[in-house]
């Protein structure tokens, strides 16, 4: 098996059609010079040493030596090891809270950043796990399927905003609903869901979601935050606080006790986010300690790098090129 360790510098050998298109640009630009001096083949014969094609070789040899750099700088590798190593994990889907009250800053700099950032603590933490990502308000949305590419959960997680879903509210038990949905039908364990929400529930149906999810095999932790005694929620395009239908301030509070219920119908535990690496450590500490299923497959362990290969051709080239004489003008002898 062949790979790039470094695959992304790859992306430099976008340079070479530029480089190429700006030499051609030159030697016609060369010619429509020489051309004003007089005839071109005559304008040639003044200079020492002149060889046709002179220039385009040595920009072809600065060209391999580039090429052939920039390969080596991705260095080629081959697999020269196999090992199969037997790996074991669950699948564990985060569903988060993007109502427009998870923006409150009852906890700083707000709830939804700081439910994030959890997140990206627990995906630290995690260890061949496959993780997914469902983000709910008045409806729920997969945003990341199950997958190991944690990276990609990231970066997925980075562009979660309220704006992201029209319908508002709080509808827990759909976010469970399509969670179920996404796991695999087959199995009836080695599944767990952490709900992130400030728990201002207004669907009814949450905890008999919870019990049919516990039924399935499906372990559910929930993750409060916000604080209980609650703070006004203030409207991010006036800066303003928001108002109800009757004109007075909306104030959003933390229903633990739906949290918690939710939690207890699902076999699971709740945390109260205040210590971001506290919550990750024991959330991933469950899940770690959950039966787990094998997730064998054979990865190579052990690569052989030929990068020297391609500097030497690099060096080769610049060598070769260096070599090469430059020709000079032809001079009249001075007389005396």
């Amino acid at each position: 098996m062949l790979r790039f360790q470094h695959v992304l510098h790859l992306l430099a050998l976008g340079a070479i059609p530029f480089l190429i298109l700006l030499f051609v640009g030159m030697l016609f630009w060369r010619r429509k010079k020489l051309k004003k001096l007089g005839d071109e083949s005559l304008v040639s014969e003044q200079l020492i040493g002149y060889i046709p094609g002179r220039n385009t070789t040595r920009f072809i040899l600065l060209s391999i030596a580039l090429i052939a750099g920039i390969f080596g700088w991705a260095n080629l590798q081959m697999g020269a090891k196999t090992d199969k190593v037997q790996r074991k994990g669950v699948d564990m889907i985060v569903a988060l809270d993007v109502s427009k009250s998870m923006l409150a800053n009852d906890i700083q700099p707000d709830r939804l950043t700081r439910a994030k950032q959890l997140i990206m603590r627990m995906l630290d933490k995690a260890d061949n796990d496959r993780v997914g990502l469902v983000v709910f308000a008045g409806r729920a949305y997969l945003q990341v399927p199950l997958t190991i590419d944690y990276s990609a959960m990231k970066m997925m997680l980075a562009t979660v905003k309220p704006d992201m879903i029209p319908t508002q509210g709080t509808v827990i038990g759909d976010a469970i609903d399509l969670s179920l949905k996404s796991f695999s039908q087959k199995e009836k364990k080695y599944k767990s869901l952490v709900i992130i929400s400030d728990g201002e529930d207004h669907d009814e149906h949450s905890l008999a979601k919870a019990k049919e999810a516990a039924e399935a095999g499906v372990i559910i932790h929930t993750v409060g935050i916000g604080s209980p005694q609650g703070v006004t929620l203030i409207d991010p395009s006036t800066k303003a606080p928001k108002l109800d239908e009757n004109g007075n301030p909306v104030v959003t509070k933390l229903n633990e006790a739906e949290l918690q219920n939710i939690a207890a119908a699902g076999r699971g535990t709740y945390s109260l986010l205040n210590n971001t690496d506290a919550v990750a450590e024991k959330i991933m500490g469950e899940v770690d300690g959950m039966e787990q299923k094998n997730l064998g497959a054979v990865i190579f362990t052990d690569y052989k790098s030929y990068f020297q290969y391609f500097l030497i051709i690099a060096f080769a080239a610049l060598l070769i090129e260096w070599l090469i004489p430059a020709a000079t003008k032809k001079t009249k002898p001075t007389t005396v």
